[in-house]
């Protein structure tokens, strides 16, 4: 037989590509497929099932969907049998009706346009128009699969290295959300890391912004500053102060602004706030180039294999935003059933309406019982010595600092390993659960941490810590 003379090898594929790591999906979780695959198949192990405490995806961790989202979702794929139903509320039906008038062939299998359903773009504008009392655009919407693609698609848009020559620049909060370090990377960027301040609750510290851009100058052409709020990995929430802080920060840097809030919904501590870039910019009085971002899988509603988001562009040149439309183009358009999800996080139930009782006791029950969970992190943390973590105050995640042994540290490098994923993958082989070694997100050289969601039921959150608690002790122990 002939052997193939193969034209890709690991040193004529993309390098940016094959450089690029994404540690929510890295090796650790990889390994937690294998063990429950292990498990599945009879192989015996220290533990009885695999905790997936390493992504933000809700429904995985059991949290049951909205009976709203569903009944529209599953009415507009099976019109004739839900619109005949007597069963299905009124205002379900309505919905149905109306979002089918407005697609190609009253089918959820026609593309739309490449921005989106115009009358699920237009909910989205009166969404924003609600929350921050300030008029939106809907021409400026875009329906996007995920937010991860309108964060991906600006960055690209934006990157004008391959015709200057220079890289450009993002500022990127450490630690960070990894799409975005792998995006750069992948696009050839240049990444600008600002710490966020820990001793301060993950706040942003204009002089450490200051320190970050004036470092960069000299490798890049710094364009952008990402802000994700609430925080991740980091379980923040910025302050209304530190957000008009980051506003004249960019103004007086002419950077755009590319705010990531798609955990606006998911606010725990007392006293916090969302507030968005949108409208505080407004309430300045201060314009520049605004993106912003939201989604339909992380909040109350948790619809991530969905992938509908959407992506609120502000203050563009006309000329360069007809530019952008048009490199949408290209993509075709998102999922239609992501758009559907993302008119019904934005345009809910009203009141008086017959699903809004039953929508309103599901998304109290969701939220109230992730502050629970938020809450009990945080203090199981606590509570073991050699760990520290801030208030999980939002978002749906813990980002907590261990303080790991010097034996344990030399062990890792001769192992050739990050000391933080070391801790990480031996927490898992024992215990069966995963999480995200800090190296992952970035963290301030000779710290150490890892992420946790705070997604596991509050039965399961329970047993989870207990485990864990046991496991930290032990383990340090060996090197002590």
């Amino acid at each position: 037989m002939d052997s193939i003379n193969n034209l890709l090898n690991l040193d004529t594929i993309n390098q940016q590509i094959r450089e690029m790591e994404y540690a929510v999906r890295g090796p650790i979780p990889i390994r937690a497929t294998q063990l429950a695959q292990e498990l599945k198949s009879g192989v015996q192990k220290p533990f009885e099932e695999v905790i997936r405490a390493n992504i933000g995806d809700c429904h995985a961790m059991d949290q049951k969907p909205i009976t709203f989202f569903r009944q529209v979702l599953s009415g507009v794929l099976s019109p004739d049998k839900y619109l005949s139903n007597s069963e299905i509320p009124e205002d379900v039906k309505q919905r149905i009706s109306l979002l089918l008038t407005e697609l190609g062939g009253k089918s959820v299998g026609a593309y739309s346009d490449a921005s989106g359903v115009e009358i699920i773009r237009r909910h989205v504008a009166e969404y924003i128009e609600e929350r921050d009392g300030i008029a939106s655009d809907w021409q400026s919407i875009v329906l996007t699969t995920g937010a991860s693609e309108g964060a991906k698609a600006m960055l690209s848009f934006m990157n004008s290295g391959s015709s200057d020559g220079i890289p450009t620049g993002v500022m990127v909060p450490i630690p960070q959300y990894p799409l975005y370090s792998a995006t750069i990377c992948e696009l050839s960027m240049h990444l600008i890391p600002y710490y966020l301040d820990e001793d301060n609750e993950w706040a942003l510290s204009i002089d450490e912004l200051q320190r970050s851009l004036n470092e960069s100058k000299a490798n890049c052409k710094p364009k952008a500053i990402v802000v994700i709020n609430p925080g991740n990995p980091t379980g923040s929430v910025l302050t209304r102060n530190n957000i008009e802080d980051i506003i004249k920060f960019a103004k007086q840097n002419n950077l755009l602004i590319i705010a990531d809030e798609v955990y606006q919904h998911n606010i725990w501590k007392s006293g916090a706030k969302f507030y968005s870039f949108k409208k505080v910019m407004h309430e300045l009085n201060v314009k520049l180039e605004l993106v912003s971002m939201m989604s339909a899988s992380k909040g109350f509603m948790g619809e991530c294999g969905l992938r509908g988001g959407y992506l609120e562009i502000c203050n563009f040149d006309p000329q360069v935003k007809a530019v952008f439309f048009k490199m949408l183009s290209a993509r075709l358009c998102s999922s239609i059933l992501g758009q559907i999800a993302m008119d019904c996080v934005v345009k809910p139930p009203v009141k008086g309406s017959p699903s809004y009782d039953i929508f309103i006791k599901e998304k109290q029950e969701i939220l109230d019982s992730l502050q629970k969970r938020a809450k009990l992190v945080a203090d199981t943390f606590n509570s073991i010595p050699g760990i520290v973590s801030n208030p999980v105050a939002g978002a749906m995640y813990a980002f907590p600092k261990i303080e790991l042994p010097e034996k344990l540290i030399k062990m890792a490098e001769e192992k050739q390993q990050k000391p933080d994923f070391f801790y990480a993958m031996t927490l898992l082989e024992r215990t069966g659960i995963c999480v995200v070694p800090g190296s992952g997100f970035g963290q301030i050289p000779g710290t150490y941490h890892f992420r946790t969601t705070i997604l596991p039921q509050t039965d399961k959150m329970e047993k989870m810590m207990n485990k864990f608690k046991e496991f930290h002790l032990k383990f340090l122990d060996e090197f002590n």
